[in-house]
């Protein structure tokens, strides 16, 4: 028997905005019928992708997109391998939460009931994020309020790219409402913050948008962290998807060398950045960095220290997919792969403790 998995960043899809006018206020619904949606930047979902969704081949339905289809979704992934819980994180949110602040919730209260209804109540394997209008952190705080009793939404959803970096006040709220409900806020690959994408300009090529992510994810570390948001919230959990992490170790040495020289800039840091980094923050293995030296890549386990910190992801349906039998580095020693396919996660998400693996599925 393979161990029981827990996947914890997969991608359903809209095929079209007008899927989500049955969820939708009339004054709203008019609006996605007459206007749809707008972006904050001029490039949308990135105009230099390679393919459209940035998906899998073989993850297109017949006359549908990859992501839209849950018995496809069934085929491919939860069939396939001894999944006992996937955590949906619905790609749309990358563009919905960012309209103007009473059309994205909306938007995201829409989207977050189509989830519900059209996807994880029709499979006891899928579980939910609850995507929420960034631009407002009340409105945000108030969908997260909403949505985070229900047993099958286990966390809330932001973009990576926001219009102020997310350790400011103006998010707040939300991380309130997040540690009222127990929730941990995952923070995903994406968005439209209406800001330059890299530290110098826009780039030309898809390979600089996804080689240079990280980037980004440096940024929400730091913020989060100086800014003193886990001395106002000490129960906060923040998940970064889909941003790798073999830089997480020299900028925590960074931020460590930093705050020994400034740290009376900061005094309600008592701790050294790492502390909090290691306490505070998980991370997907999606897209795993490996050197080409297999040895090295156990070196950086090593010096990141957070075994515990890591959930496995397959970032199905996208084109850099890890398959859930292959994407552990062979450096990793059974029980960690163990903890990492589905372990950590359950010990996260306490909504998860009951999943299993259904009976007669893969194993």
């Amino acid at each position: 028997m393979r161990n029981e998995i827990v996947d914890s960043d997969v991608h359903n899809t809209l095929a079209t905005n007008d899927l989500l006018l049955p969820y939708l206020p009339e004054r709203w619904a008019r609006e996605v019928e007459r206007y749809g949606l707008r972006r904050l930047d001029s490039i949308g979902f990135f105009a230099t992708r390679p393919r459209r969704f940035a998906a899998r081949t073989d993850a297109w339905p017949a006359g549908g997109v990859p992501g839209g289809d849950i018995d496809l979704l069934r085929e491919q992934l939860l069939d396939r391998y001894p999944i006992a819980a996937a955590i949906l994180n619905p790609i749309n949110q990358t563009t919905i939460g960012a309209q103007q602040p009473l059309f994205s919730e909306a938007l995201c209260r829409a989207l977050n009931d189509f989830t519900l209804a059209e996807w994880i109540e029709r499979d006891e394997r899928l579980f939910g994020a609850i995507c929420v209008p960034m631009a407002d952190a009340g409105l945000a705080a108030a969908e997260a309020r909403r949505l985070g009793s229900h047993p099958r939404m286990v966390q809330v959803l932001l973009n990576v790219r926001s219009r102020e970096p997310l350790g400011t006040r103006r998010y707040w709220p939300l991380y309130e409402a997040a540690v009222e409900h127990g929730l941990p806020v995952a923070v995903h690959v994406g968005g439209h913050g209406g800001n330059l994408i890299t530290g110098a300009g826009w780039p030309s090529y898809y390979f600089e948008d996804h080689a240079g992510y990280p980037q980004s994810f440096q940024s929400q570390m730091i913020s989060l962290v100086f800014e003193g948001v886990f001395e106002r919230y000490p129960d906060l959990k923040i998940v970064l998807q889909e941003g790798g992490f073999a830089w997480m170790a020299w900028l925590m040495w960074r931020m460590d060398s930093a705050w020994e020289r400034f740290r009376d800039e900061v005094p309600h840091l008592e701790r050294a950045p790492s502390e909090i980094v290691r306490e505070h923050f998980w991370f997907t293995t999606q897209p795993i960095e490996e050197p080409q030296k297999p040895h090295q890549f156990g070196q950086m386990w090593d010096d990141l220290a957070m075994p515990d910190k890591a959930l496995f992801a397959s970032d199905y349906p996208h084109w850099d997919f890890d398959d859930p039998d292959r994407a552990l580095p062979s450096a990793l020693d059974a029980e960690t792969k163990a903890v990492v396919l589905g372990g950590n996660a359950r010990a996260l998400y306490p909504k998860l403790a009951g999943a299993r693996v259904p009976e007669g599925a893969a194993g």
